[in-house]
C-alpha cells in the first residue's frame, strides 16, 4: 500500500386483505410507538491465458436463518375532533372485485451458506484501562472506531447489556468515514463480518479480547476488536483516571467533505496532526499530489491544529480551509475522546416534513458525533412517490444548494427563517427539507424525546395508491383527517369535482377514519375504498412515528436467477416497509426487456405477479404468492428478485456479505458479450461467457473466433468453489490486440454483473 506523506508536526517542535394488511387498534387509544479502509494486498499481476489455478480448500457450509424484521405493532392516536353528522345519500359505486382475505405470512428464514472459519495466530490482545466487571458498564449502544489510516478505518456499533455484546454491527468505511458496502472493500473482508460478528456476540469485554481473527482479514479483525474494546471503555460507568483519550491515531472529516485530519493521542494528549484535502469523490489527496495552494494551505494549517486545536485561528485569504479543517479535527477529536458526550446514536435515519396536498419533502442523513456528514433531499408526489427530476423546475435547482448548506451547517438550522435560510423560488421545500432533518436528528436521539409522534400535518397513501390522506396530529392524538381520492389516471380529482356519491364516500371516510380508525366498519359497497383508506391512515401514521423503520425508503432495483436465455428484473419502491409500486421485467442475455417477446406464459404472468405482489404488500406475503402456472420458473425468480431488493433496503443488513448468492448476467456496454456469474458463500466462483450477436441471441460455438474462444477459456477455467480469479479486480488481458479487446469487454460484462449480485 502506497504509504500517505504528509506534513507532521511535534508536539515538542510547536506546541393485507387485498393491498392493506391492516394490524392496527382504533384511534381512541393513546398511540404507540410505530413501528474502510482497505486490507491492502498488491495489484493483482494481469493473468495470462489458460491459466491453471491452484486448487483451494471449498469452504463448508453452515445453514445460518436470515433474520428478518417485523414491525412493531401500533396502536392509535385518540381522535379529539370528529365532523358533524350529516344524512349519507346511499352510495351506488362498487369495486370490480371484493378483495379476499389472506392471512399474514410468516417469515421464513433463508438459509445461508458460510465458510468455515480460519484461524489464525491470536493477535496481541488490545490495553485494558481497567479490570472491571460487568455491573459497572452502562447499557445503551456505542459507535466507536479503531486506528485510521489513509483508506478510512474499521469500526463498530456495539450494543452492551448487562456487560456483554448484546448486538453488534461492523463497520468499515470510506475515507470519508462512512461505513461502504462490503463489496467495495477488499475480497478478504467479505466473508469476515458475519464470522467476526458471530465471535463477537455475547462476549465480556476480556472475552472479545481472546477472539481470534480471521485469516486473510487480519487487519480489519484487530481494528473491529480494538472498536470493541474502546467501546466498552467507553460505556464504563466511572472513566479510568487520568485516562482522556484512547491512545492511538484518529481521523475525522468534516461535514462538507474537504479535509481529512488525522490527530495522534497519547491517554491524556494530542501528539501529532496530519492533514489532507479531498478530492471530489472523497478519497485523500496524497502530498505528492498537492497542488501549490493545497501545499500552502496545509502547511499553514498543520501547525495551528497542533498548537490551538478547535480554537486555531484562520490565516489571511484561508478562512474556508480553516472552518473545514478545524470541523474535521474536533470530529477527529469525538473519536479519541473516551468520555464522548454527543447525544446521538451514529447511523442512518430518514423522515419527513410537513405534507400539503401536492406533495411532500423527505431527508435521508447520516449522523456521525451528532454531526450531520451526509444528506439526500426528495421531494415527493400527491402519490409520496419521489419526484425526481419531474417535481418543479425552481425545487430541483434547489436541491444541491440546500444539500450544501445543511452539510456546511453541520445539522439543521435551527431558528429557521424562510428569507435567510431558504433558497429563492423554493422557500416551501426549503423549509420542509429543514424540517425533515430536524426531525430525522430526533429520531437519532439517545434519550427519546417525550411522545410517540411529531406534531403537524402528515400524509398517508395506500398502495395502490387509491386515497389520499393528510392527519394533523398534536400531542399523540389525531385531531383532524382530509381524505382525498384518486382517479383512474391516478391523479387526485379535486374537491369540486367529486360526484355526490363521492363526496359521500369521503364523508363517510373521514367519519369514520377520526371515530374509529383503521378499526372503523367498512362501508357497504366500497370495501376496497374503505380498505384503502385504512392503509393510507396506517401510512400516515408511520410517517409521523419517531421510531426509524427497519428499511430505507426508495427504489430498490434487483435480479432472480439467471439461465442461458435471461434473467428476471424487480424495481421495487418501500415505504415504511411496504411495497408502494412494483415493476417487474423479463430480460434477455442482452439485459433489455424482451416485453410482449418473451414467453407468453411468462407475458400473461408479468402482471397477474404484479397485482399479486402489490397486494401481499411485504417482503415475507410476496415470498407466499403462488407461483403462476406454466411460468413457475419466472414467478419463483421474480419473487426471489423482490426479496434481493428488500435486502437492499435493509438499513442494517441481516447478514453483512458483498454478495447475494445466486446466479447473474451482465453485458459489456455494446451488448456483444455477456458473462454468467455464480455466486455461492457470498463471493463469486463460477463464470460462463457468451458472445450475442446484434440480435441479443447466443451465438453458436462454431461461429467464434480463435480469440473470442481463447478469452471464453481463460474466464471459464474452474476456481474450485473459491474466489474466481476475475471475481475481484478484474483486467484485461491477452496475448494480442484482440484478446485484449475482447477481454475488456468480457470485464466490463463480469463488473456488471456483480453490480447486479450486490447487496
Amino acid at each position: 500500500m502506497k504509504k500517505l506523506i504528509s506534513l507532521t508536526v511535534s508536539a515538542m517542535m510547536l506546541l393485507s386483505p387485498f393491498a392493506f394488511a391492516i394490524n392496527a387498534p382504533a384511534l381512541n387509544l393513546k398511540v404507540d410507538a410505530v413501528s474502510a479502509a482497505s486490507e491492502e494486498q498488491p495489484a493483482a499481476a494481469t493473468p495470462k491465458p489458460a491459466a491453471t489455478p491452484k486448487p483451494t480448500a471449498k469452504p463448508k457450509a453452515t445453514a445460518k436463518p436470515k433474520a428478518t424484521a417485523k414491525p412493531k405493532a401500533t396502536a392509535k392516536p385518540k381522535a379529539t375532533a370528529k365532523p358533524k353528522a350529516t344524512a349519507k345519500p346511499k352510495v351506488t359505486v362498487k369495486p370490480s372485485a371484493k378483495p379476499v382475505a389472506k392471512p399474514a405470512a410468516a417469515a421464513k428464514p433463508a438459509a445461508t451458506a458460510k465458510p468455515a472459519p480460519k484461524v489464525t495466530a491470536k493477535p496481541k490482545e488490545s490495553a485494558k484501562p481497567a479490570t472491571v466487571s460487568a455491573n459497572v458498564y452502562q447499557d445503551g449502544v456505542y459507535v466507536v472506531y479503531g486506528n485510521a489510516y489513509s483508506k478510512g478505518t474499521e469500526g463498530a456499533k456495539v450494543t452492551i447489556k448487562n456487560g456483554k455484546i448484546a448486538d453488534i454491527e461492523l463497520l468499515r468505511t470510506s475515507p470519508k468515514l462512512i461505513d461502504r458496502d462490503a463489496r467495495n472493500n477488499y475480497s478478504g473482508v467479505w466473508v469476515a463480518y458475519e464470522l467476526m460478528k458471530e465471535r463477537l456476540l455475547g462476549k465480556t469485554k476480556e472475552g472479545a479480547a481472546k477472539v481470534d481473527a480471521v485469516s486473510g482479514a487480519t487487519r480489519s479483525s484487530n481494528g473491529w476488536k480494538l472498536s470493541v474494546d474502546r467501546a466498552f471503555v467507553r460505556a464504563l460507568q466511572v472513566k479510568p483516571k487520568g485516562v482522556v483519550y484512547f491512545a492511538g491515531e484518529h481521523m475525522g472529516v468534516d461535514p462538507e467533505g474537504k479535509y481529512a485530519v488525522f490527530s495522534t493521542y497519547d491517554s491524556a494528549k494530542l501528539t501529532g496532526v496530519k492533514v489532507y484535502p479531498l478530492n471530489s469523490v472523497g478519497d485523500i489527496i496524497e502530498e505528492k499530489a498537492f497542488t501549490p495552494e493545497q501545499a500552502a494551505a496545509v502547511a499553514a494549517i498543520t501547525p495551528a491544529l497542533l498548537a490551538k486545536g478547535t480554537a486555531a485561528q484562520p490565516a489571511a485569504g484561508l478562512e474556508a480551509d480553516f472552518k473545514a479543517a478545524v470541523n474535521a479535527f474536533w470530529d477527529a477529536e469525538q473519536n479519541a475522546l473516551i468520555n464522548n458526550t454527543s447525544k446521538y446514536i451514529d447511523g442512518f435515519y430518514s423522515s419527513y416534513g410537513t405534507a400539503r396536498s401536492v406533495g411532500v419533502e423527505r431527508a435521508d442523513i447520516i449522523i456521525r458525533n451528532g454531526k450531520l456528514v451526509d444528506v439526500k433531499l426528495y421531494r415527493l408526489g400527491s402519490n409520496l412517490l419521489d419526484r425526481g427530476k419531474t417535481a418543479y423546475a425552481k425545487v430541483v435547482e434547489a436541491n444541491a444548494p440546500m444539500t450544501a448548506k445543511l452539510l456546511a451547517n453541520g445539522s439543521y438550522i435551527a431558528n429557521y427563517d424562510e428569507k435567510v435560510d431558504g433558497i429563492s423560488g423554493a422557500t416551501e421545500s426549503s423549509h420542509g427539507w429543514n424540517q425533515s432533518v430536524e426531525r430525522a436528528f430526533e429520531k437519532a436521539l439517545k434519550v427519546p424525546a417525550k411522545g410517540q409522534y411529531f406534531d403537524g400535518k402528515f400524509a398517508g397513501v395506500d398502495n395502490q395508491s387509491k386515497v389520499l390522506l393528510l392527519v394533523d396530529i398534536a400531542s399523540d392524538k389525531v385531531t383532524g383527517v382530509t381524505v382525498s381520492l384518486f382517479g383512474a389516471d391516478k391523479k387526485l380529482i379535486a374537491a369540486d369535482k367529486l360526484a355526490d356519491e363521492q363526496k359521500a364516500l369521503v364523508a363517510q371516510l373521514t367519519s369514520g377514519l377520526l371515530d374509529k380508525g383503521v378499526q372503523f366498519a367498512d362501508i357497504a359497497g366500497q370495501e376496497a375504498l374503505s380498505a384503502a383508506a385504512k392503509a393510507a391512515l396506517a401510512d400516515a401514521l408511520a410517517n409521523a412515528s419517531k421510531t426509524q423503520g427497519v428499511y430505507k425508503d426508495g427504489t430498490f432495483i434487483a435480479y432472480g436467477d439467471a439461465y442461458d436465455k435471461g434473467t428476471n428484473q424487480a424495481k421495487v419502491t418501500l415505504r415504511n416497509g411496504k411495497i408502494v409500486d412494483l415493476a417487474l421485467y423479463r430480460l434477455g442475455m442482452n439485459m433489455v426487456d424482451r416485453g410482449e417477446a418473451a414467453y407468453k406464459e411468462v407475458v400473461k404472468a408479468i402482471p397477474q405477479l404484479t397485482s399479486e405482489f402489490l397486494a401481499a404488500g411485504t417482503r415475507e406475503g410476496v415470498q407466499e404468492v403462488d407461483a403462476v402456472s406454466g411460468a413457475t420458473s419466472s414467478s419463483n425468480a421474480l419473487k426471489a428478485a423482490v426479496d434481493r431488493a428488500y435486502g437492499k433496503a435493509e438499513i442494517t443488513e441481516a447478514y453483512k456479505a458483498a454478495y447475494f448468492n445466486g446466479i447473474y448476467i451482465g453485458v459489456s456496454a455494446d451488448k456483444s458479450v455477456n458473462v454468467m456469474v455464480t455466486v455461492k458463500y457470498n463471493v463469486p466462483v463460477k463464470m460462463v461467457v457468451y458472445y450475442l450477436d446484434e440480435k441479443g441471441s447466443v451465438k453458436a460455438n462454431d461461429k467464434l473466433t480463435n480469440d473470442e474462444k481463447a478469452v471464453k477459456s481463460e474466464i471459464e477455467t474452474p476456481s474450485y468453489d473459491s474466489l474466481h480469479k476475475y471475481g475481484y479486480r478484474a483486467a484485461a488481458f491477452g496475448v494480442n490486440d484482440a484478446q485484449k479487446a475482447i477481454s475488456a469487454k468480457a470485464v466490463e460484462a463480469i463488473k456488471a454483473a456483480l453490480e447486479s449480485a450486490g447487496k
